[in-house]
C-alpha cells in the first residue's frame, strides 16, 4: 500500500519546473535591453493527479478508497501541503536567484562580445534626451492651448463690450426719444407753453451726449417730477467740451504697478463718456502690453526734441486703450524706457524730465491745443516749469496745468544743474518760491516745482478734507501747499463701471446685482472649488496682499477668521513674484482653511471678490480704496485690518470725510472688526443681507461724485484766472489800474504765480467776482490768456 505514496512522490517531483533557460538577448535597442532586469512571472507546480483504489486494490476511477490505504493516502495529502508551502516560501527567493544569475549572465555575453558598458548608458541616456525633447514639445503644444483659449476669453471680452456698447447705445438713443416725446406730452396737457417746449428741447438736443447721464428712470416718473428736473436743466449753464491730455507714466493695463495706472484709465474713461476729447501720453516701455491696445502702429515720421544740449529722434507709436486715444514715446537714441522696470533706477530724473520735454516738444509740433494738461506725480511734474517758462507762448497760451499726487512720499530731489538738461533755468528756479526744497536747501524738489506752477492740485484722499490732507499728507511739503492753498482741491476715487461691476462681469461663472443675488453663491461655491477649500456653508474671508500690506495686521485676521469658523483665501496682487508679506504669511499659516494664490490670475481675483463674504483692507486710509469699492460693489462687506484684539477703532477723523462715497464708507464699516462682520453674517442674516444689497446698489463709478469733483477742478483751472483778470480790468465798468499800482508798489509775495494771476491781486480780486462772471466765463469760447509771472525782476519792473 506505499506504491501510491511513491507514486505520488514521484509526481511531485516531476512537476517541479526545470529551471529556465538564460534569457535570450534582445535584438533591439539599449531600451530594450533594460527590460531584462524586470521580473518574470512566478512559475506554477504541475496540477496533481487524484487516484483511487478499489476495495480489491485494483484501481477503478469511480470506486470509493479502501480503509486499509487511507492512511497512505492521509500521509500523501500532508506531503503536498507541506510542499506547496515549502514552495511558496522560497519562490521569491528563487526568482531574485534567477534575476541575478540573468543579469550576470547577460552582462558576461556582453563583455564576452566586447560591448561597452558605458556605451550602454550612452544610449539610455540619449533615449532620456528624446524623452524630454517629447516632453518639451508636448509642454510646447500646452502653451498653445492656453495662449488659444487666453485669445478666446479677449474676443469674449471684446464682443461683451461691443454687445455692451451697442446695448448702452440703444439706451442712450431710446432715452434721448422719450425725452423729446415727453415733453410734446406736456405741451399737449397745457403743462408748458409753446417758447418753453422749444427751449427744452434745444436744450436736450444740444447736450445729447449728456442725457444718459443727467436723467435715469424717465419712464416710472410723472410729468410733474420730470418737468422740474427739465426746468433745472434748462437753467444750467452749458458745459463746454474740454480737450484734455494725460502726460503720465502709467496706465491700466497697458503698464500698472501702482493706483495711478487704474486712476489714469478710470477718469480718462468717464471724461470720454461725457463728450470730452481725452489723450494719454505714455513712454513706450520695453515690457508694455500690446496685447490691449487696438490698432496700434508705428508713425512713419520721427520728430525731435531737445535734451542735453542737442536734438534728440523719437518715435511715435499711436493706438486706442479703453476707448482713449494712446500716443507712446519711443527714444530712437536712449535706451532709456528700454528696461525691466517702470522706474526704480538711479538716472529715473533723466528719463522722466527727457519724457516730459518729449511729450510737449510733440504737442507743440503736431499743432495740439488742449484745454488742459494733466500731469501725475512727480514722474511728470516738472511739466509745470517747462511749460510756463518755454512752451505758453508757442501756441498754448490758453491751455492749464493740473497735476494730480497721488502720493507724496516720492518727490524726486535733484542738483539744480540738473534742470539744464531739460532746457530750464536752474539759477531762476532754484529759490524758496519755486523749486528749492524745503528741507535739503541745496537740492531742487521736482514735486514741488509742480504744485507752484500748476493752475490746479489735486491730492488723492477718499478719506481726509483739505486742511488735514495738508497736514497729514505733506511729507514736508506742507508749507508750500499751504501758501497755495486756495488751488488746492481733495478728490477720491472711482471705479471703473465696465470692468468691476458683476452684473456683467465676463470673468464670473454667474453673474448678479443688488436685486438678483443668487449668483453670489454660486460664485462662491465656485470659488472654493477652485482654490481647493471643502465645499460648505463657511463664510469666505478675501484678501488681495500687496507689499504694503501689514504682516502682523493679516496675521491677527486670520486668526479671528478661523476662530469664528470661516475660510480664508490670499492672493498676491499684480506682479512678477510673490511680496514678502505673502511668503511670510504662508510658512506661518497651515490648514486646509486657508488658501494662498502665488501667482496673480485677473480672472481669479474677479472671483475671489465675487465669491468673498468680508474683504479684508489695509486701511481706510488708502487714498483710492480700491478694495473697498470693489468689494462693496461685488457684496462683500470691506473690513480694515489694522485693528487692535479687543475690537476698538479710532474714530478721531470720522467726523470729516472729503466725499460722500467716503463717509458712506466711513459710517458704515468704519467701526466694524472682523469679529463683528462674523457675528453680524451668522446671528442676523436677513439684516446682514440688507446691508450688502444696499451696499451694492450705492452708484461708485467714475461717473458719480469723482467725475464732479474732477470737473470741478478743470473748470476752476480756467475760472479763477479769467475771474481775476475780468475783476482786473473792470469792477463795475470802471478801470482799476490804480488799484493794481497799489499792490505793485507794496511788492507782494506771489501767491500764484505759477497759475498766471497778477501778484499779490488774486485773492483780492476774486472776492468781488460774482457767480455770474464765472458762469459766463465757463460759456464763453475764449479765455483771456494769463502770462505767469514767476521771475520778481519782472515783477519789480
Amino acid at each position: 500500500m506505499e506504491a501510491p505514496g511513491l507514486v505520488v512522490g514521484s509526481a511531485l517531483r516531476a512537476a517541479q519546473p526545470p529551471p529556465p533557460p538564460p534569457l535570450p538577448r534582445s535584438p533591439r535597442g539599449a531600451a530594450d535591453r533594460l527590460l531584462i532586469f524586470s521580473r518574470e512571472p512566478r512559475p506554477r507546480l504541475a496540477p496533481l493527479t487524484r487516484c483511487y483504489c478499489s476495495r480489491e486494490g485494483k484501481g477503478n476511477a469511480r470506486s470509493k478508497p479502501h480503509r486499509e490505504g487511507s492512511n497512505s493516502v492521509r500521509e500523501w495529502l500532508i506531503f503536498v501541503s507541506l510542499s506547496r508551502l515549502n514552495v511558496k516560501a522560497n519562490n521569491d527567493q528563487r526568482i531574485m536567484n534567477l534575476e541575478l544569475m540573468s543579469q550576470e549572465t547577460y552582462l558576461a555575453d556582453e563583455r564576452h562580445e566586447g560591448v561597452d558598458i558605458w556605451e550602454l548608458f550612452s544610449e539610455a541616456q540619449r533615449n532620456i534626451l528624446h524623452l524630454n525633447k517629447q516632453r518639451l514639445v508636448a509642454m510646447e503644444e500646452l502653451k498653445k492651448l492656453q495662449d488659444e483659449n487666453k485669445s478666446l476669453l479677449q474676443d469674449i471680452e471684446v464682443l461683451e463690450t461691443e454687445r455692451q456698447g451697442f446695448s448702452i447705445e440703444i439706451a442712450e438713443s431710446s432715452r434721448f426719444s422719450e425725452l423729446l416725446l415727453r415733453i410734446d406730452t406736456m405741451t399737449i396737457s397745457g403743462m408748458v407753453g409753446m417758447t418753453e417746449a422749444s427751449d427744452l428741447r434745444k436744450k436736450v438736443i444740444d447736450n445729447r451726449y449728456m442725457i444718459h447721464s443727467v436723467f435715469s428712470d424717465i419712464h416710472h416718473k410723472q410729468d410733474t417730477e420730470l418737468l422740474s428736473e427739465l426746468r433745472l436743466f434748462l437753467r444750467k449753464p452749458a458745459e463746454k467740451p474740454l480737450h484734455v491730455v494725460h502726460i503720465c507714466s502709467e496706465m491700466d493695463p497697458i503698464t500698472s504697478r501702482g493706483s495711478l495706472a487704474t486712476y489714469v484709465t478710470g477718469l480718462s474713461s468717464a471724461l470720454q463718456r461725457k463728450g470730452n476729447l481725452v489723450e494719454v501720453i505714455l513712454p513706450k516701455y520695453a515690457g508694455i502690453n500690446e496685447d490691449v491696445i487696438h490698432f496700434l502702429r508705428k508713425a512713419e515720421a520721427d520728430y525731435e526734441s531737445y535734451y542735453g544740449g542737442c536734438w534728440h529722434k523719437n518715435r511715435i507709436w499711436t493706438g486706442i486703450s479703453s476707448g482713449v486715444s494712446l500716443t507712446l514715446i519711443e527714444p530712437v537714441q536712449l535706451s532709456y524706457f528700454d528696461r525691466d522696470m517702470l522706474r526704480g533706477y538711479p538716472d529715473d530724473f533723466e528719463r522722466f524730465s527727457y519724457f516730459s520735454r518729449a511729450s510737449l516738444d510733440y504737442i507743440v509740433k503736431s499743432g495740439k491745443q488742449p484745454d488742459v494738461l494733466h500731469v501725475h506725480n512727480w514722474e511728470t511734474a516738472i511739466v509745470g516749469p517747462l511749460f510756463w517758462d518755454i512752451f505758453a507762448h508757442q501756441g498754448l497760451g490758453n491751455t492749464r496745468i493740473l497735476l494730480t499726487c497721488q502720493d507724496l512720499t516720492s518727490q524726486c530731489l535733484e542738483v539744480p544743474n540738473m534742470l539744464e538738461l531739460c532746457g530750464l533755468d536752474p539759477h531762476k528756479l532754484h529759490r524758496p518760491d519755486r523749486l528749492q526744497d524745503n528741507s535739503e536747501t541745496n537740492l531742487v524738489n521736482v514735486l514741488k516745482g509742480g504744485i507752484v506752477y500748476s493752475n490746479k492740485v489735486l491730492l488723492m484722499s477718499s478719506t481726509l478734507p483739505r486742511d488735514m490732507a495738508i497736514q497729514g499728507l505733506g511729507h514736508g511739503l506742507e508749507a508750500t501747499l499751504t501758501t497755495h492753498k486756495e488751488k488746492v482741491l481733495v478728490a477720491s476715487h472711482g471705479l471703473d463701471g465696465e470692468l468691476w461691476d458683476p452684473s456683467k462681469d465676463i470673468y464670473l461663472p454667474q453673474r448678479y446685482s443688488p436685486n438678483d443675488i443668487e449668483g453670489k453663491s454660486f460664485c462662491r461655491k465656485t470659488l472654493k472649488r477652485r482654490v481647493g477649500l471643502h465645499s460648505g456653508s463657511s463664510v469666505v474671508v478675501g484678501c488681495i496682499c500687496n507689499g504694503d500690506s501689514n504682516t502682523d495686521g493679516l496675521r491677527e485676521a486670520v486668526r479671528v477668521a478661523l476662530h469664528g469658523g470661516a475660510q480664508v483665501i490670499f492672493m498676491e496682487n499684480k506682479g512678477p513674484v510673490m511680496n514678502s508679506t505673502v511668503q511670510a504669511l504662508k510658512e506661518e499659516l497651515k490648514g486646509d482653511r486657508v488658501m494662498f494664490v502665488e501667482i496673480y490670475d485677473e480672472a481669479l481675483e474677479h472671483l475671489i471678490f465675487a465669491g468673498s463674504d468680508i474683504f479684508l483692507c489695509s486701511s481706510f486710509y488708502d487714498p483710492s480704496l480700491q478694495i473697498a469699492i470693489r468689494a462693496i460693489k461685488y457684496g462683500s462687506a470691506p473690513v480694515q485690518i489694522n485693528f487692535p484684539s479687543n475690537g476698538s477703532r479710532q474714530t478721531e477723523w470720522h467726523d470729516y470725510p472729503s466725499t460722500a462715497l467716503s463717509q458712506y464708507i466711513i459710517s458704515t464699516y468704519g467701526d466694524m472688526s472682523l469679529s463683528q462682520a462674523l457675528d453680524g453674517i451668522k446671528n442676523n442674516p436677513s439684516q446682514w443681507d440688507w446691508r450688502i444689497k444696499d451696499a451694492m446698489s450705492k452708484v461708485l463709478s467714475w461717473d458719480a461724485e469723482c467725475y464732479d469733483l474732477h470737473w470741478e477742478a478743470y473748470s476752476d483751472a480756467f475760472v479763477d484766472d479769467a475771474v481775476a483778470t475780468a475783476a482786473k480790468n473792470t469792477v463795475g465798468g470802471k478801470a482799476v489800474g490804480g488799484l493794481l499800482e497799489l499792490f505793485l508798489g507794496e511788492n507782494l509775495e506771489p501767491t500764484r504765480s505759477a497759475a498766471g494771476a497778477t501778484i499779490g491781486t488774486h485773492l483780492l480780486l476774486e472776492k468781488h467776482a460774482t457767480v455770474l462772471l464765472k458762469e459766463s466765463l465757463l460759456r464763453s469760447d475764449e479765455l483771456p490768456l494769463l502770462k505767469p509771472q514767476v521771475e520778481p525782476e519782472q515783477h519789480e519792473q
